[in-house]
């Protein structure tokens, strides 16, 4: 399966968690970083599927901003979650990360 089919999906909820944060509680911040990194992760999946349908094996560049978004949101969710134990955005979007990129295996 190729990257795109996750990493679309992933940018998607990521901006509209950002947008519902926003409706819910009026969070400019929750905005602007589900704005940001929804967009870098949709730029990545169009980045790939791109790569994909010009018959190439893949974009580095996407690979490579999808991976830091994926960490980046995985670290400060997590953080997140740590601090409020609420699973409702920090700890479902800390999850997400392993669908995105699965841990190494053992």
């Amino acid at each position: 399966m190729e990257d795109f089919y996750v990493t679309i999906p992933y940018g998607a909820a990521v901006l509209a968690g950002g947008v519902a944060g926003y409706l819910k509680r009026g969070s400019t911040a929750s905005l602007a970083a589900g704005a940001s990194f929804g967009s870098a992760l949709l730029l990545a999946g169009a980045l790939s599927a791109w790569a994909f349908a010009r018959g190439e094996s893949g974009s580095v560049f996407a690979t490579v901003l999808q991976t830091v978004c994926a960490i980046v949101l995985t670290v400060v969710m997590g953080i997140r979650y740590i601090k409020t134990r609420k699973i409702m955005p920090a700890g479902v979007i800390a999850t997400i990360r392993f669908v995105e990129i699965p841990p190494p295996a053992l």
